[in-house]
């Protein structure tokens, strides 16, 4: 029988792996036989991460620090992977942040960091990714991490700048979708909706937002670990070769009311 998700010997690229949904989708393609470059700022965490993944799943992990917002950085990231191992077949773009105030409070500093990171990180990563390994090969995948805040506005967190660079994510992945297919390249997006990571665990914990997200979610609750395994093994995999420049809500049902 055909294994639509074997992974062996493939290379996924994962930013922002240091901890959260990084670490989740890095598992989830190691559980698979893929090897993996995660990618973060703080190297004592990714070496973390690169030992429990090499333990529990016997797969080649090259962790590299780096930082999303600077293009001698990524580019260097990227040459070394590829000098590594020869390939690059995947590429899931993770590392965020977000703003959290009102729109009118909001400072420049804080909406041009948002953008350099959320939007303009996911496309140095990708376009490295691409120009490096995946058009030379005729082959890739890459898999932005938007949110669903790109594709609505929200009434109980104001972060009007995450709002705007998530929405830039989806249609940067439809952009690049458009370019890159001629080279055997999908590009597409997941939208997550409200998950457990150490940044989000204090809001999700009280009161008002639970009972915010109980009104509001259709199935009544948060996205739980692993949730999003199945998503990205979909749109990592040979299985998905036709399927190109998607937004794919991972939400609990939020953006369909």
């Amino acid at each position: 029988m055909k294994n639509y998700f074997d992974f062996k010997g493939q290379v996924a690229l994962v930013t922002g792996c240091s901890g959260g949904l990084g670490v989740q989708m890095a598992r989830a393609l190691a559980s698979q036989g893929c090897n993996i470059v995660p990618i973060a700022r703080r190297m004592e965490k990714l070496e973390e991460v690169a030992a429990q993944l090499r333990s529990e799943f016997g797969v080649e992990v090259l962790p590299i620090k780096c930082d999303i917002t600077s293009t001698e950085q990524v580019d260097q990231t990227v040459k070394t992977a590829y000098e590594h191992f020869g390939r690059i077949d995947i590429v899931v773009n993770n590392a965020g942040t977000g703003a959290v105030a009102p729109a009118e409070d909001i400072t420049d500093a804080q909406f041009e960091g948002e953008m350099q990171i959320d939007l303009f990180g996911t496309f140095r990563v990708a376009r490295a990714a691409a120009k490096i390994a995946m058009i030379p090969a005729k082959y890739g995948r890459v898999i932005n991490i938007a949110s669903m805040y790109g594709l609505v506005g929200n009434k109980i967190a104001p972060c009007s700048p995450y709002h705007a660079a998530k929405g830039g994510v989806i249609n940067l992945t439809r952009g690049l979708a458009a370019e890159w297919g001629k080279y055997g390249i999908t590009v597409n997006t997941i939208c997550p909706g409200y998950f457990y990571t150490p940044l989000t665990k204090e809001t999700l914990d009280s009161d008002f937002f639970q009972d915010y997200a109980h009104r509001v979610i259709p199935m009544e609750r948060y996205g739980n670990e692993g949730e999003l395994d199945s998503a990205v093994l979909f749109l990592a995999s040979p299985a998905s070769t036709y399927v190109t420049g998607t937004a794919l809500p991972v939400d609990g049902g939020y953006t369909c009311v």
